[in-house]
């Protein structure tokens, strides 16, 4: 079994589930805003995937913070704290495998190689 990590109103993770149903992968859901995240499967994405990778700065969130803010993240621990008080900042949709893999983002190969290697 999958998890998929985002934002239900996210137009990615709409087309992420959308192919994850017609492919009839069995997945489940977690939103950021209604599940929230915690401190440690946030660690866990950043040891995995890298926290520059993972910030999402094309997005409104990101778009929103003062220069001042954004002059701060320039290391994991200062992206930490920042994806924990606004998960919206992070870059959607992580899948996970049941054996821990992560996949950051949806491209139908990288899902597809992805789904049948994990």
């Amino acid at each position: 079994m999958y998890t998929l990590y985002g934002i239900k109103n996210c137009d990615t993770i709409k087309k992420t589930r959308s192919w994850l149903n017609e492919h009839h992968v069995i997945y489940r859901f977690h939103d950021y805003q209604v599940d929230g995240l915690t401190p440690g499967a946030l660690q866990n994405f950043i040891a995995c995937l890298g926290w520059a990778p993972l910030l999402n700065t094309r997005g409104t969130t990101w778009r929103r913070l003062s220069e001042t803010e954004r002059a701060e993240i320039r290391d994991a621990a200062s992206a930490h704290s920042l994806m924990l008080q606004k998960p919206a900042i992070i870059k959607r949709p992580i899948l996970e495998s049941s054996n821990g893999a992560l996949l950051l983002g949806f491209n139908i190969e990288q899902y597809r190689h992805f789904l049948k290697h994990s």
